[in-house]
């Protein structure tokens, strides 16, 4: 893999090395843009209805997808900068936003849903391997694919350029492949629908491309230039993100009355070689959200191993994936997108706008700030007031509280970019609001 100085230090009281060229990175970003989830959950961009019926054409789904997925790029980016900038990983990087001991709640929150998603990666690429073949039980895939997440996240910078120069060239030939074959099948009427919904679906993109902000500064603080993190981050996630989830969207066409995404990969000649490609390198969306963990897990306790952390964790989310079912997979980014969109209109307001641009206090003293929580508050509240999701209970709840503010979401209303505006600007808010203070006393 790599030497010892161009790793990942084991504890947080080493520096971090910044190795990663822009072609690095760009290869990492690129692999986790095109996902397996990106195809068995290409109906969420569809805005489906309580009843899971679809409200938008596979047409509109794919612009509401593009619009979603370039917008998350782009946010993507800016999360991807101060970790660059400042050779911190993510949480630590809101002791700055937040204070400390602040930081300790959006981090615990980070865990569980990169547990969450940790999970879900091993569900799907153990399904799908049954898809490829069936000769082994469920639980003997879900083992494998385990395995390798661990393994992987041990040498976390050197798999990083494993991706880079192995891994990516294999993936865009079976991208190639399967457009080549899916878009000479009779396709059905990809019109045939509404445009209903389109900023929910655009919301749904959004969200994938948002689950990942929470963890983008824990491999650019090893980048070599901000420029690059932030190019390599916008442009190469959101470009094989928009190419899955078209392909995501064909295929789901072409299933029709089976329902079954991945039918039609397996049924072009050669389609279960091609398709195996996608499987194997599922592995590292898996590892990412492992080893983003382990780093999250850090910020609660610096000295921490991080080998130790992330063999415990891959252990954890192999045995979860043994017990659990994907179950609600648009409701789990409903809310995803709920409490990190807003978080991150408040931090980079205050990052590149307010006191960030002087230097956060990144130390375990770091003073809690509780005006950026406030602000991030205000921001979760509007994306629940727009769209509360589809989860049963909660959704009910912030209906409920529409209904006693007399509030109703127009059309035009997006939850992801009001929420992400409204939070930061009350950061903004907030950070002059104490600096008049201080400058009084």
């Amino acid at each position: 893999m790599a030497s010892a100085v161009d790793e990942v230090p084991y504890t947080l009281d080493e520096p971090a090395p910044k190795v990663l060229g822009f072609w690095d990175q760009s290869a990492f970003w690129a692999n986790l843009g095109v996902s397996l989830l990106a195809f068995s959950g290409a109906y969420t961009v569809l805005a489906p209805d309580e009843n899971g019926v679809p409200t938008l054409s596979i047409a509109a789904g794919i612009v509401a997808m593009i619009v979603g997925t370039v917008v998350g790029g782009l946010m993507l980016g800016l999360a991807a900068v101060p970790g660059a900038r400042t050779g911190r990983p993510a949480m630590v990087l809101l002791r700055g936003l937040f204070g400390a001991r602040l930081s300790y709640a959006p981090t615990v929150l980070n865990i569980a849903q990169l547990i969450g998603w940790g999970t879900f990666e091993l569900i799907v690429i153990a399904d799908a391997a049954r898809h490829l073949w069936d000769g082994i039980p469920r639980w003997g895939y879900v083992l494998a694919a385990g395995a390798l997440t661990t393994a992987l996240t041990i040498w976390p910078l050197g798999s990083v350029r494993l991706l880079r120069r192995y891994v990516t060239a294999a993936v865009i030939v079976a991208l190639v492949y399967f457009y080549v074959l899916l878009v000479r099948e009779p396709l059905p009427d990809l019109t045939d629908g509404g445009w209903d919904g389109f900023l929910i679906g655009a919301d749904a993109a959004l969200a994938v491309s948002i689950s990942w902000v929470p963890v983008a500064a824990d491999y650019t603080r090893h980048a070599r230039t901000e420029r690059g993190a932030f190019g390599a981050a916008a442009v190469g996630y959101s470009a094989t993100q928009i190419v899955a989830y078209v392909l995501g969207l064909l295929a789901l066409a072409l299933a029709g009355s089976t329902g079954n995404v991945f039918d039609p990969f397996l049924a072009v000649p050669l389609g279960v070689l091609f398709f195996g490609v996608f499987v194997l390198r599922e592995a590292d969306q898996s590892f990412a959200n492992v080893y983003s963990t382990a780093v999250s897990i850090q910020n609660l306790a610096p000295r921490a191993d991080r080998r130790v952390l992330t063999v415990a964790l891959g252990a954890l989310i192999t045995l979860l994936a043994l017990v659990l079912d994907i179950g609600d997979y648009a409701g789990f980014l409903s809310l995803i997108g709920s409490v990190f969109v807003p978080m991150l209109g408040v931090l980079a307001a205050d990052f590149f706008l307010g006191r960030g641009r002087d230097g956060w206090d990144g130390s375990v003293a770091a003073p809690s700030r509780w005006g950026m929580v406030a602000a991030w508050v205000i921001g979760f509240v509007a994306y629940q007031l727009i769209n509360p999701g589809t989860v049963s209970g909660w959704a009910g709840f912030w209906t409920d509280v529409r209904e006693l503010l007399n509030f109703a979401p127009q059309s035009w209303m997006s939850a992801s970019l009001l929420s992400f505006l409204l939070a930061g600007a009350a950061a903004l808010a907030a950070g002059r609001l104490a600096n008049s203070r201080g400058e009084r006393r």
